[in-house]
């Protein structure tokens, strides 16, 4: 099988993955830290070009804000 990219075709995909994994990275690291496996597991499997990645980090963000 193979598959016809154009150049900018390849960079959009190179950037989306790059972005998703940056995003993943940073939000599966706040979930291991606040030792939250429901959530490191849900991040880990869905993959959302990361939006849910950003949302999550949103929302702990948030929330450790106002505990202090």
């Amino acid at each position: 099988m193979t598959y016809n990219l154009t150049t900018t075709q390849a960079v959009a995909l190179s950037i989306a993955l790059v972005w998703e994994l940056v995003w993943k990275a940073i939000a599966l690291w706040r979930a291991a830290r606040r030792q939250e496996p429901y959530w490191f597991a849900a991040l880990l499997v869905i993959n959302t070009v990361g939006v849910f990645s950003i949302a999550y980090l949103l929302v702990t963000g948030q929330n450790r804000r106002e505990a202090t």
